[in-house]
């Protein structure tokens, strides 16, 4: 019995290391765009403007709001409000606090979903202060809204029309600050010195 060529065993297993490198690459964003599209996890939709005034129903849903920081965030964040009803397709805005207590800038970015997972498809944000990284200077305290609805579309899902609480849930983790930022703290810090 012959033995193959090292050229038909090597190239194959070399084909194989390539493919599994770059699905490796490829599986967060492929994982983020079906949780974007399906709803899965909890992942919300973004919408341009609520449905028309003759879509909103008169079932109501309750949205709670609930938040948190990741382990190094020194800020404190909380929501102004921990529940509203609102009638399904009508639009509602909250806002959360955020506090930073420290005498340094902090950047932040808030993370989010919503629960139960199959509201995730149906929870619309328009506006949100997630959509963009906060910078909080030392001592300051704003109040953060955003503005959603949930889509008429629930009452018929499946999994939907037996939700009638949603939980919208924002955890709010420490990120590097904007290169313009950054470079105001190195030329404070250098006018402190001199």
């Amino acid at each position: 019995m012959s033995q193959p060529s090292a050229k038909k065993v090597v190239l194959p297993l070399v084909g194989l290391v390539v493919f599994m490198t770059a699905a490796s690459f490829a599986a967060v964003p492929f994982y983020n765009w079906f949780c974007a599209v399906t709803g899965y996890g909890g992942t919300t939709t973004t919408g341009s403007a609520a449905p028309s005034a003759d879509a909103v129903l008169d079932q109501t849903m309750i949205i709670r709001f609930d938040a948190s920081i990741g382990a190094d965030m020194e800020w404190e964040f909380k929501p102004a409000q921990f529940e509203m009803e609102l009638k399904i397709g009508e639009t509602g805005l909250a806002f959360y606090e955020a506090y930073n207590p420290t005498d340094r800038v902090i950047a932040g970015t808030a993370s989010y979903n919503v629960a139960p997972f199959s509201a995730g498809n149906f929870f619309n944000k328009i506006a949100c202060f997630c959509f963009t990284e906060q910078v909080l200077q030392p001592g300051e305290r704003v109040l953060m809204p955003v503005t959603f609805y949930v889509d008429p579309a629930i009452v018929d899902d499946i999994e939907g029309k037996f939700v009638h609480s949603i939980t919208l849930s924002y955890t709010f983790y420490e990120t590097d600050l904007p290169v313009e930022q950054a470079q105001l703290e190195v030329d404070n810090e250098n006018t402190q010195v001199n």
